[in-house]
């Protein structure tokens, strides 16, 4: 399994970004897909997670109500929408997919494979 994230970038506070992560590969009919991020100097913390088996989602206390995530099962995608950004969601973005924990919020120590990242910077 492969996941490839794309559309972090540049934006100001306040703005909106997109993220999307496509997993292929990916067979298993139930599966959890999420979003991590890692700040430099600070641990990996979960953003938002979505399971397939019944299209539950949960969300960090930090970004609820800001952030959204979303899926498409056909095509094995992920989507972050990032609304009302601050500087403090300045980070590297991490898409992840697990087949053992079918049920969110998946730990990071379980995820059964990570993306590369997409680096998201919001400026003040």
């Amino acid at each position: 399994v492969q996941l490839q994230a794309s559309g972090g970038g540049l934006v100001h506070a306040g703005g909106s970004l997109r993220l999307s992560c496509v997993a292929s590969g990916l067979s298993d009919e139930w599966y959890t897909m999420a979003w991590f991020r890692q700040a430099p100097g600070k641990g990996r913390e979960a953003v938002a997670c979505l399971s397939s088996r019944d299209g539950s989602t949960t969300v960090a206390d930090s970004v609820k109500g800001r952030f959204t995530i979303s899926g498409d099962n056909a095509k094995r995608t992920a989507y972050l929408q990032m609304e009302f950004l601050k500087p403090e969601d300045s980070a590297l973005y991490y898409c992840a997919a697990d087949t053992a924990f079918i049920n969110c919020p998946v730990p990071a120590n379980g995820v059964d494979y990570w993306g590369k990242g997409t680096l998201v910077t919001v400026s003040s």
